[in-house]
């Protein structure tokens, strides 16, 4: 991953390929950003008439380079728009310094390294540029060919890609001091288990089974001092997983559930999460149409995002036990597949008339939130790409919250704003309940077309352990990023949810559970 430093030289001294500047839109046209004093120096204080010239407006996400003049060590300067300047005491926003870094570290891919001035008047601010920085310079390129003359290893067409930036010298920080240090700690870690999830969501299906999902797992298990199970498809028939098994038989490739563990030798609270880790879904008998299968390799963004959240735990050393269940299945189509009026048994002893099987999701989380009950966690907060008509309420950049408990489900839709991802906190209509009774089972998987994200919250409720505060995130719209990217936000896998999940840790180690 790009690296990091804090950095005491000047914009005007830092040895580096380029230099990074804050700049804004003003009542009166481009304002140069705190952090670019030294720069706005040497181009003799007209940084901003200079920028006008070539057309910057400040706009946010905006990006100008031009070359640095003398009295600057660096080679170029990039100046990124943190949008509508702050007015009298006001500070900028931490989203629009997290985005705007970001938008930097995209641009100056390729580089080997470069100092950001951008505002950093606190550790808070600092962390935000660190944080957009770090995850702006994200690439990913395992299935690049070879970028030189020979072609790659399987004959495939050279690529014009470029590395990510080397690395980033944040500017404007304290080395030496606590909260500087540990800002950038914290962000260095966030960012490298963001981008852990955003591998595991590009990574296609043909390379991510569940069984490989598993063993990656594993692998981060022995490496961070973390607790590994992994129940194959014979636990899982053995075990009475109905909802798990159900989905996963019409594959070649069998259903896992991996229970991955932090634990603190003080810790007073614990928080479970469970992830749908469906690593393709096609919908199985009930398939998709055309259009709509070529970017399922995404459907297991919800276990990616959990299995992240417990290792940043690990990296953080927080203060409270966090307990990781991904439930992984491939959704596939064949002789072995499970049909629409299939009837299953699930973990919990409930049956599910199974009506269609492209709302497969739902049936491995509920086996995963009854397992996870059975521990009694202090809370469980289940992550999955789960309806399309999230998406249609809510769009492609806002995940829904759902929750048994009002000031739980307000808490993190404040924990998620704060931590840079938009969601929306919605409601789960009793009525609702009453569309998915079934005349053979205990309740169908699925009900009425209409509220279709709300009824899916309310059939996981089902599967959750008595007096347990739960909530359930729908991330759906935000997982996969198919458009051009902007800010920190790739195109392909984001990473949604892992630093909701990760500041909810925190703060329960802090003792506010919310």
């Amino acid at each position: 991953m790009t690296a990091l430093t804090l950095s005491t030289s000047s914009a005007a001294t830092l040895r580096a390929d380029a230099v990074v500047v804050g700049v804004a839109k003003g009542a009166k046209g481009v304002v140069v950003a705190p952090g670019a004093e030294a720069v706005d120096k040497a181009f003799d204080g007209g940084l901003a008439a200079v920028l006008e010239t070539l057309g910057a407006s400040g706009a946010e996400g905006e990006t100008t380079k031009l070359p640095a003049p003398a009295g600057l060590k660096a080679a170029v300067v990039l100046a990124v728009g943190l949008g509508e300047a702050p007015e009298g005491d006001e500070e900028y926003d931490t989203e629009a310094l997290r985005r705007a870094a970001g938008s930097a570290a995209r641009a100056l891919a390729g580089t080997k390294k470069a100092g950001f001035a951008l505002p950093t008047g606190d550790a808070g601010d600092a962390a935000a540029v660190a944080e957009g920085a770090l995850l702006g310079a994200y690439v990913f390129t395992a299935y690049r060919s070879d970028s030189g003359d020979a072609k790659g290893a399987r004959g495939a067409r050279k690529t014009d890609g470029k590395a990510p930036l080397g690395e980033i010298a944040l500017l404007g920080a304290k080395p030496r001091d606590k909260a500087f240090k540990a800002a950038a700690e914290r962000a260095e870690a966030l960012a490298a288990e963001v981008n852990r999830a955003r591998d595991l969501i590009n990574t296609p299906s043909n390379d991510l089974t569940p069984k490989s999902f598993a063993a990656h797992a594993q692998a981060a298990a022995k490496e961070f001092g973390l607790k590994a199970e992994v129940l194959d498809e014979k636990a899982l028939k053995k075990g009475g997983y109905g909802g798990l098994m159900g989905v996963g038989q019409g594959s070649d490739n069998p259903p896992r559930l991996v229970r991955i563990a932090y634990t603190h030798p003080k810790a007073e609270k614990t928080l479970a999460l469970v992830g749908k880790g469906i690593t393709y879904d096609s919908g199985g008998i009930s398939l998709k149409p055309a259009g709509f299968n070529e970017t399922m390799k995404c459907d297991m963004s919800g276990a990616a995002a959990v299995f992240a959240t417990v290792v940043a735990a690990a990296r953080l050393g927080l203060r409270v036990n966090v307990t990781g269940w991904l439930a992984l299945a491939e959704n596939m189509p064949s002789g072995n597949a499970m049909r629409p009026g299939d009837v299953l048994t699930m973990y919990n002893g409930k049956t599910v008339e199974v009506l269609n099987t492209d709302a497969e999701g739902r049936l491995v989380l509920a086996d995963a939130l009854t397992r996870a009950s059975e521990e009694q966690p202090d809370a469980i907060v289940d992550v999955a790409t789960l309806t399309g008509a999230m998406v249609l309420a809510l769009g492609n950049r806002t995940f829904g919250i759902m929750a048994n408990d009002d000031a739980f489900r307000t808490s993190l839709h404040e924990i998620a704003e704060a931590a840079g991802e938009p969601s929306w906190p919605m409601p789960m209509p009793g009525e609702l309940r009453r569309t998915m009774d079934s005349p053979v089972a205990d309740l169908k998987n699925i009900g009425e077309r209409a509220g279709g994200g709300l009824l899916a919250g309310v059939f996981l409720q089902e599967f959750v352990g008595e007096g347990i505060t739960w909530a359930h995130l729908d991330i759906a719209g935000p997982a996969f990023h198919e458009s051009a990217p902007f800010g920190y936000t790739p195109k392909g896998g984001t990473g949604s949810a892992v630093r909701t999940l990760v500041r909810l840790a925190e703060r329960t180690a802090d003792g506010d559970l919310g």
